[in-house]
């Protein structure tokens, strides 16, 4: 056997570097395969989800979008214009779409008959419309009578034209009067209609708005004063129209908040914010949003009160991007 001398203290120092190195490296390579080995079960999960939403997406039918959604959007006719100049033209392009409901603002002044025809013919449903608006005042007392008969009237209009509900607004600030009074003055008018809505069959829904953008000035915003309302006036015909922009702007927390008023809405709307378009053009994720409102049991319509950023084809087809989870 040849003579091996023995190593000197620097080659054993030498060797047992490179032997620490050599641990190093194998450590660092079983640890990497270890979490490559880990990542496979994460990635073949992940992968189908993907896929399903991906799926999900290309479902949509580019040329009518609404078709494609399980939400019940109803457009709003007063805002998507479609470059025509009436509400039952406006029915058909809605139709052309793939939805199958609309809302409108005051019915005062339109050509009901035609509108309606147009709906029956185009098989849209009319959701609800402004029965009665911001002036003057349902906060003011002596606006109260006028109040019940214009609901009244409005009532005749919703049966002749199969709407459910009809939206009502508190008012503006009175000068003078603070917003405890204003309200109180709202669920008195409310306490009086409420009787005329429930013999009809048809629902009132209170709208909150937002100061801080649209509606400077209004005695009625955020959900906490509008629960409040419906409770004090106590009738299943009287809801919240909870417009889900005007509560974005107004308290946020749009998931929180429907959850604790949910027994109180009678109708949604929406719009993204800023900008007041529709969904995915702003900072409000109406994905989550709509999703939380169907997994809470919601299967009323859903209002599409927005203008439409770069066309109605566009807004239907980000629409109907926003109804999938």
């Amino acid at each position: 056997m040849p003579h091996v001398p023995a190593p000197t203290e620097a080659g054993s120092a030498s060797t047992e570097g490179a032997s620490a190195s050599t641990a190093r490296r194998g450590f660092l390579q079983g640890a990497l395969c270890a979490a490559a080995t880990l990542s496979v079960p994460a990635l073949a999960k992940a992968a189908p989800l993907s896929r399903a939403r991906d799926d999900a997406r290309r479902a949509i039918d580019p040329d009518r979008p609404g078709a494609s959604c399980r939400t019940k959007f109803a457009v709003n006719i007063e805002m998507w214009g479609f470059g025509v100049p009436t509400l039952h033209e406006r029915v058909r392009k809605v139709a052309d779409l793939g939805f199958a409901a609309v809302e409108f603002w005051p019915w005062r002044g339109r050509d009901l008959d035609a509108l309606g025809k147009a709906c029956k013919d185009a098989k849209v449903e009319i959701m609800q419309f402004t029965a009665w608006g911001f002036t003057p005042g349902m906060n003011d007392p002596k606006n109260h009578d006028d109040v019940v008969k214009e609901i009244a009237a409005s009532c005749e209009v919703a049966k002749r034209l199969g709407a459910p509900m009809m939206t009502v607004v508190a008012g503006n600030d009175i000068p003078g009067l603070g917003q405890e009074q204003m309200h109180a003055n709202v669920i008195e008018a409310l306490k009086r209609c409420a009787p005329v809505a429930e013999k009809a069959g048809v629902t009132l829904i209170l709208e909150p708005m937002n100061i801080r953008v649209d509606h400077k000035g209004h005695c009625l915003y955020g959900s906490a004063p509008a629960i409040a309302i419906c409770k004090a006036v106590g009738s299943p015909f009287v809801k919240i129209n909870w417009d889900l922009y005007h509560m974005h702007i107004s308290e946020g927390d749009l998931c929180g908040h429907m959850r604790e008023g949910f027994e109180h809405v009678g109708y949604f709307q929406l719009a993204d914010h800023p900008g007041r378009n529709e969904p995915g053009t702003g900072e409000i994720h109406y994905n989550r949003v709509l999703k939380e409102a169907w997994n809470l049991g919601y299967r009323g319509g859903v209002g599409l009160e927005c203008s439409p950023l770069e066309g109605e084809l566009q807004a239907a087809r980000r629409v109907a991007a926003a109804d999938i989870w």
